[in-house]
């Protein structure tokens, strides 16, 4: 089976992260995959919504880490960076369900979300700095905006965990909900939406969006240059060693 499964009803495309032995980290592979599902979507008249979910028990690890060492991305055309720049581009409204533990790129994917649920038991953290890396997906543009500069400063520089409620309250998320319930409200929500005028849909986002669409994108190319970079300094291969040694890493020399 795969580890993305994609589904259309109604107009509405749902993609699900299928990976739960490995708690639905992300391979270039299934990056990939989304990256094509987003862009066949867009061109795609019939497909109005996207909706993005998970597990009841977790939304996704973030990067798998053997994947990601195994095949770091070496430039922009990857497909971790692929995805990224389609779901911040995409035109139609994107609906999130999050559950459980949202990592990394499971929080900051989440920014680029139109809408987005969250069971009572969602767990986001945004841990970039803990594996001497820098932030991706235009989080530390679009964090300090969405959050205030001291509670981004939180949780990109501590890179310590926060809960639905307080994502509630920066405006990460729109509602919680029991995590038996939130895949099946978001599914109700792009129902809801895709009942609408699509031109008017698209051209509302466009215009929410037209301010700073330009700057996203720029952002989210620089912040990949220097992910690369710093993937292949000290500070990261500490980092990554001492997860796979299963230890505390030591950066009292990097």
């Amino acid at each position: 089976m795969s580890d993305i499964l994609s589904h259309v009803d109604g107009g509405v495309m749902t993609l699900t992260f299928n990976r739960l032995a490995r708690k639905n980290s992300l391979t270039a592979a299934m990056y990939a995959t989304l990256a094509d599902a987003l862009e066949q979507a867009q061109a795609d008249a019939s497909v109005r919504v996207v909706v993005l979910q998970g597990d009841e028990a977790i939304f996704s690890a973030g990067n798998d880490v053997g994947d990601f060492l195994n095949a770091p991305p070496a430039d922009q055309n990857t497909p971790v960076f692929r995805f990224l720049r389609n779901i911040a581009s995409f035109p139609k409204p994107l609906v999130a369900a999050v559950c459980g533990p949202a990592v990394g790129i499971g929080t900051t994917l989440l920014f680029h979300c139109d809408l987005v649920y969250a069971g009572d038991n969602a767990a986001f953290s945004m841990p970039f700095v803990n594996l001497g890396l820098c932030a991706e997906g235009a989080s530390s543009l679009l964090a300090p905006q969405m959050f205030g500069y001291h509670r981004a400063a939180e949780a990109l520089l501590l890179g310590d965990a926060f809960y639905a409620e307080a994502a509630l309250e920066v405006g990460l998320v729109n509602k919680v909900l029991p995590p038996s319930e939130a895949n099946g409200y978001a599914q109700a929500v792009a129902r809801k939406l895709a009942a609408k005028p699509l031109s008017s849909l698209v051209e509302t986002k466009r215009l929410m969006k037209k301010g700073q669409q330009a700057l996203v994108l720029q952002t989210m190319a620089e912040e990949g240059d220097v992910f690369g970079r710093m993937l292949r300094e000290p500070a990261a291969k500490e980092a990554f060693s001492a997860f796979l040694q299963k230890r505390q890493p030591d950066f009292s020399q990097v």
